[in-house]
């Protein structure tokens, strides 16, 4: 479900700090019935085991596919255009505590680097030639209330220029309704098959049982 951007800004999250330059773009919640404040890697676990990025609907490997082919025509995806060349990773601007919460990628078909996790949030980023991107997954109290938590994703983005921008707005319709619904119906999937279970949630103030990592 869409959520106004206020849902991602009025969390108490690290990346505020981290990323201040950055717009958000989007933000999008999935429900997790059941899941209590300490679920949240329980919920990327889930996610992992239900395929992770490999295991996109039909529609949405189609519309990558296209974009690829695309980026590689105009050169969108040039290694220079991306973290390391045009831009710098965000690695730099961490403190320390966040430096080392990450290691190497796992192969799972994603295009985005990890930047940090926590027991509340969960950050990515991608640079090419059209903006530095951000994903940011956390966890939060879900709408609903009654204790329950829930996932919630935020792009953040820093177009490219005019381009940049002009593409954000030309690619909007698809996130809304095509990629973003996709992801929805796999990964509250992921939860109902393989979260669920092993739920547990955790008592207010114990490790990780708070959304602000």
């Amino acid at each position: 479900m869409r959520l106004p951007r206020t849902a991602h800004t009025e969390q108490p999250w690290r990346i505020h700090a981290v990323a201040p330059d950055f717009r958000v773009e989007d933000v999008w919640s999935f429900r997790t019935p059941g899941a209590g404040p300490g679920d949240f890697p329980v919920m990327l676990a889930a996610m992992r085991a239900d395929g992770g990025f490999a295991r996109q609907p039909p529609v949405v490997r189609f519309l990558f596919a296209v974009r690829w082919k695309l980026g590689a025509l105009f050169g969108w995806d040039r290694s220079e255009a991306g973290l390391g060349g045009r831009v710098g990773s965000l690695r730099g601007r961490l403190p320390d505590d966040l430096r080392n919460t990450v290691g190497a990628p796992e192969p799972d078909g994603s295009p985005f680097t990890p930047l940090y996790d926590l027991p509340g949030e969960s950050v990515q980023e991608l640079a090419n030639g059209t903006g530095h991107s951000l994903m940011h997954l956390g966890w939060a109290p879900a709408a609903g209330g009654a204790g329950e938590y829930e996932l919630r994703m935020a792009v953040l983005v820093k177009p490219n220029g005019r381009f940049g921008s002009l593409y954000m707005a030309l690619i909007a319709p698809f996130r809304h309704l095509v990629v973003y619904p996709a992801l929805t119906r796999m990964w509250e999937r992921a939860w109902r098959e393989h979260g669920r279970a092993n739920a547990g949630g955790s008592a207010p103030g114990a490790p990780g049982a708070t959304a602000e990592g």
